[in-house]
C-alpha cells in the first residue's frame, strides 16, 4: 500500500474521479481473518460510494485466501473489459512458520507483473502484520483504514489512466 496515503487515522481526502461515468471497480477480498479483511473491504467501499460510484459499478467478492487474489484480480483485467481499477484485500499475520513469507511472496509478485501489464491498476490493499492487533490498527483502528486507503489510491490510478489515454496521440512536446 502506498505509504504516501498513510493517514495514521486523519480523515481521507477522496479524490474527484475524472471519468466517473465509466468508473467500475472490482475488489476481491481473502476469506481468511475475516474481521479485518472485512473491515477493509468495506472502508473501501465506502469510498468507492462517497467519491459517486453507483452501487452497480462495484464487483465485490470473497475468494478463499490471500494467495487466490492474484488470480482473481488477472480474471478480472481479461474478463472485465470495462474494470478500470481492481483492489485486491488481504490480511497475512506472521506465523511460526515460513508460510508468511512464501504468501507475502507471491501475492507482491503476483500483483507487480500484473501492473507492469499496464491494462488497470491493481492496487495491494493486502496487510503484511506480525499480530492481529497490528491488522485491527490498520482495519479501522488507530492507523485508519488500508482499504479506505487502498480506494483512494485506485481513484487516483484510474485518473492516471485516463490522462494517459488522452496523450495517445497528442505531442508532448509543442
Amino acid at each position: 500500500m502506498s505509504t504516501i496515503l498513510n493517514t495514521n487515522g486523519a480523515e481521507l481526502e477522496i479524490p474527484r474521479i475524472t471519468d466517473a461515468e465509466n468508473f467500475k471497480c472490482a475488489i476481491f477480498t481473502a476469506e481468511w481473518n475475516p474481521k479485518v479483511t472485512g473491515a477493509l473491504r468495506d472502508g473501501a467501499v465506502d469510498v468507492l460510494r462517497r467519491a459517486g460510484v453507483p452501487e452497480n459499478a462495484i464487483f465485490s467478492q470473497e475468494v478463499p485466501g490471500t494467495v487466490e487474489l492474484v488470480n482473481a484480480a488477472a480474471l478480472a483485467l481479461n474478463y472485465m473489459p470495462d474494470v478500470r481499477a481492481v483492489i485486491i484485500i488481504g490480511c497475512v499475520i506472521r506465523g511460526d512458520t515460513p508460510h508468511f513469507d512464501y504468501v507475502c511472496d507471491i501475492v507482491s509478485q503476483g500483483t507487480a507483473r500484473l501492473n507492469a501489464l499496464g491494462n488497470a491498476p491493481v492496487i495491494f490493499g493486502v496487510l503484511t502484520v506480525d499480530n492481529e492487533q497490528q491488522a485491527l490498527d490498520r482495519a479501522g483502528g488507530c492507523l485508519g483504514n488500508k482499504g479506505a486507503e487502498a480506494a483512494v489510491a485506485a481513484i487516483k490510478m484510474a485518473n492516471l489512466h485516463d490522462i494517459a489515454a488522452g496523450l495517445r496521440y497528442t505531442s508532448f512536446r509543442k
